[in-house]
């Protein structure tokens, strides 16, 4: 059974233990840490947690890269996982302190799939691998794996929105689809570029010394999350090569309507500049010489003549099939 405690407003205390099992793993979750919290994780002196790593651990600190480091009594691990924010797929930074019986875990309360594992952990353990094997490389596996599956989230996002901008471009909305296409192309490369690293951080975990549970069978449940991360990669690669496809697609269609629409600017303006040029010669201020001036529909007879050249020059693009 799980044991919760609220420390503070920001600090809240799991103990997830099983009597059938000897041992129990304590998870501390630290939501938005601040000075308040950090100096409660330097009081734990049993793991003397370094100075340097609680500072990184700062809401105000936000890690470039995935990381992991190994001290005498514990891990100290940051893994970035993708979150959607206001249209926008951006990195969510997890810290944790990762010890024989101990994890902590530090962050800005913006991962849905964290917050809705510790609660579940809170109300109902009883389906937690934990339960049986209480060591804290499982608790962080377990939690991993709830991290990992949420991308797979975005991921089913994404591909929605590729179909839907699918059938906006060939609606004929190129001009409202050149938005649509390069937020998507962002989002899906940040994905990408956030999940990178984590193959070779997990295969780092693996390299973790538990007392409760043995290497091989640690290493079995790690080598599912690399093929996890292995199967975004592969999916958000398709995706990426999809929209890639449509982009080029779309700007094909839209060179296709500019093309067309200078086509038809380019023939009307041979029309009127041989029109314009008959014009501006019967506008000439010649009275000898110049026909039908002394003719009452002369001003019929030119307009006419105008006419039936325009309507020639109409029918001859027509029958070119350039119109």
């Amino acid at each position: 059974m799980s044991n919760y405690k609220k420390i503070s407003s920001n600090i809240q205390q799991l103990t997830i233990s099983n009597p059938r099992v000897p041992g129990k793993i304590k998870w501390l979750n630290i939501s938005n840490p601040g000075k308040e919290e950090l100096s409660f994780l330097r009081k734990i002196r049993i793991y003397n947690f370094d100075f340097a790593q609680l500072r990184a651990s700062s809401a105000k600190v936000t890690a470039e890269r995935p990381m992991i480091e190994q001290r005498e009594k514990y891990f100290f691990l940051i893994l970035q996982f993708p979150v959607f924010q206001k249209n926008e797929i951006v990195p969510a930074e997890v810290d944790f302190f990762i010890s024989h019986g101990l994890m902590v875990t530090l962050h800005s309360s913006n991962l849905p799939a964290l917050n809705d594992f510790f609660n579940l952990c809170k109300k109902d353990d009883s389906s937690l691998l934990v339960r049986g094997l209480p060591s804290s490389a499982i608790l962080l596996y377990e939690l991993l794996s709830k991290l990992i599956l949420y991308c797979y989230d975005l991921i089913d996002q994404n591909s929605a929105k590729i179909n839907e901008m699918e059938k906006t471009i060939f609606s004929h909305q190129q001009k409202k689809a050149v938005e649509k296409i390069l937020e998507l192309k962002r989002n899906i490369i940040n994905i990408r570029r956030i999940i990178l690293n984590h193959k070779n951080i997990l295969k780092k975990i693996m390299e973790m010394k538990s007392k409760v549970i043995s290497t091989t069978k640690l290493n079995h449940y790690y080598l599912g999350l690399i093929e996890q991360t292995k199967r975004i990669w592969e999916f958000t690669e398709s995706q990426k090569e999809t929209i890639d496809a449509l982009n080029a697609t779309n700007e094909s269609l839209l060179n296709y309507s500019i093309n067309d629409i200078i086509k038809t600017l380019t023939i009307f303006s041979v029309i009127i500049l041989p029109l314009s040029f008959l014009a501006s010669i019967f506008g000439m201020n010649t009275i000898d010489g110049m026909p039908f001036l002394s003719n009452p529909n002369g001003f019929w007879i030119v307009l006419s003549l105008m006419g039936i050249g325009g309507l020639g020059m109409i029918l001859f693009f027509v029958r070119k099939k350039w119109l």
